[in-house]
């Protein structure tokens, strides 16, 4: 859509998932035809805009610790509707790692510690306790960066 002719940036799915391709005619189409779906597409632009700027702000300024502690509450929707939920996908702590610019066996301290101060625990399936939250908002005494 923007006329860039070579991508700068890979993806790769956590889960199963479609993926459906739109020629840039059909889509332009659609956003002058369909002012609902218009509206829509905009907010998701917006939404992805602000996440990759608080991406960004996260890798420049925060500890490995903290950007993987913002990790998990992303993964488990913190924050969206009701209380965290469970990591649906099955996520590997070298997953994690390239996701936070890091090593693995560093995501391995981090999460044990976290499992130890009761903010995650995992056993078959990873799940994130609103405490971690903490992590991110506060230098709390229990936490020390990198």
């Amino acid at each position: 859509m923007a006329g860039q002719s070579l991508r700068m940036a890979t993806a790769a799915t956590m889960t199963e998932c479609s993926i459906a391709r739109l020629e840039k005619d059909a889509m332009i189409r659609v956003l002058h035809d369909e002012p609902e779906f218009a509206e829509k597409f905009m907010s998701h632009l917006l939404t992805r805009n602000i996440r990759v700027e608080a991406d960004l702000v996260d890798q420049l300024f925060n500890s490995s610790e903290k950007r993987l502690a913002r990790m998990l509450l992303i993964l488990a929707n913190f924050g969206k509707e009701g209380k965290p939920e469970p990591i649906i996908a099955k996520v590997s702590q070298e997953m994690l790692a390239e996701m936070i610019g890091t090593t693995r066996p560093r995501v391995s301290f981090f999460m044990n510690k976290f499992r130890r101060l009761g903010l995650i625990d995992y056993n078959g399936h990873l799940e994130v306790h609103s405490s971690l939250l903490n992590v991110v908002l506060h230098d709390d005494p229990h936490i020390n960066g990198d």
